[in-house]
């Protein structure tokens, strides 16, 4: 896991009503960045099991199109969350899995997780 300096994080220009001087250097503006996209998400979240084949990432996101599965992988392999590995087989084998930076997001995402259940209990009262 990536340490990270502690350090109390100066949010004040972020809360202004116009752009923040730091927006293209801000770590939140990286974080968005890289997890933009409507399967992101859960593809990430799919994958903290282990390697999964497209066909098997296509079945746990059957709302998901193709093309557009794809386009979120390569976006997710170049942003280096991603891994893609190609097995010389015949018929070809592709599998993807989390990266090392890709792994170091499970604690985000199974607090993302743990926060879905508590919003769906808590919305519902």
């Amino acid at each position: 896991m990536i340490e990270i300096e502690e350090h109390k994080p100066n949010h004040e220009e972020c809360h202004m009503n116009y752009r923040c001087v730091h927006y293209e250097t801000c770590p939140m503006t990286t974080f968005h960045r890289i997890i933009s996209g409507k399967w992101k998400i859960l593809i990430l979240w799919y994958l903290t099991n282990g390697a999964l084949r497209f066909s098997d990432l296509k079945r746990k996101l059957p709302d998901v199109t193709h093309r557009m599965l794809t386009n979120q992988l390569r976006s997710l392999e170049e942003d280096k969350l991603v891994k893609r590995k190609v097995y010389p087989e015949v018929p070809p084998r592709v599998e993807y899995s989390l990266s090392e930076l890709g792994e170091d997001m499970i604690p985000l995402l199974e607090g993302m997780y743990k926060y879905g259940i508590v919003y769906s209990r808590k919305k519902d009262k």
